[in-house]
């Protein structure tokens, strides 16, 4: 794991004077979480962030060199400080250690934000116990550690703490992906309650197909023809909800899976 730092209505305030959010899987720049990055620091906050390149690497879309630095400037630009960490987040000691990291450049987190995920579409027949394994270790594994290692060391204010999950409602076809995602949905609404003692929200949202790179112009045809709103989502969509529930307005949304998908059920 390694780490990089750059200096640069809200909730409760770091050193800085800003709230702290950490968000995971930002190895992309049309990816989910890199909106979510740009968005919370346009909003007020300090922003750490992961990303893990051999992931991207070994998907169609490929790794993208130097767009953990580019973003890294980007939220700088905007008056935030940030902070990049490459983690493997199927390795079980990582949490710990990122959250280590992040509060000694940093300070203590506010929201945690889990965009990452391992995804290799497979079904009952064709799926691997490894990819199986290595999907349940990131989606659902990763997710419950890092939420243990906030519960664990949450300092803020009663009732400033958020935690936002990214899920999916997949299933047929994407079996290691859906089913670890369903692990995720459960293990985010049990911390709104095991959690709740410390004033922390917790919520899932399932944003539905978005356009990361991923789609063929006729998946995007066929998605904006059966979408009510007629388009396709986009990672901003995501991340202006993402903004939202983090905020003090955002507050009384708890234990919730949101489906922020344009309609299209």
């Amino acid at each position: 794991m390694t780490g990089e730092t750059r200096a640069g209505s809200r909730q409760g305030t770091g050193e800085a004077g800003r709230p702290l959010a950490l968000v995971t899987g930002a190895g992309r720049s049309a990816g989910i979480a890199s909106s979510v990055v740009l968005d919370l620091a346009r909003a007020g906050w300090d922003v750490a962030f992961t990303y893990w390149t051999p992931y991207d690497a070994r998907m169609s879309w490929g790794a993208e060199s130097g767009t953990p630095q580019e973003l890294r400037a980007e939220v700088t630009s905007l008056g935030a400080r940030a902070h990049a960490v490459e983690a493997d987040l199927s390795d079980p000691a990582v949490p710990a250690q990122l959250f280590d990291g992040v509060e000694r450049e940093l300070g203590n987190v506010t929201a945690l934000v889990l965009c990452h995920c391992e995804s290799v579409d497979s079904g009952l027949l064709d799926t691997t116990v490894e990819s199986f394994d290595l999907h349940f270790a990131v989606n659902a594994r990763a997710t419950w550690l890092l939420i243990r290692e906030y519960g664990l060391r949450f300092r803020g204010r009663p009732g400033s703490g958020r935690i936002v999950s990214l899920t999916s409602n997949h299933t047929a076809g994407n079996l290691p992906y859906g089913a670890s995602k369903g692990a995720l949905d459960r293990i985010t609404l049990a911390a709104a309650h095991e959690l709740a003692h410390l004033g922390v929200t917790c919520n899932a949202i399932d944003p539905g197909p978005t356009d990361t790179g991923w789609m063929t112009e006729e998946q995007k045809a066929d998605t904006a023809r059966a979408t009510p709103l007629g388009r396709v989502g986009t990672p901003q969509d995501c991340a202006n909800l993402v903004t939202f529930l983090c905020s003090t307005e955002g507050g009384w949304i708890n234990a919730q899976l949101l489906r922020s998908d344009g309609g299209l059920g």
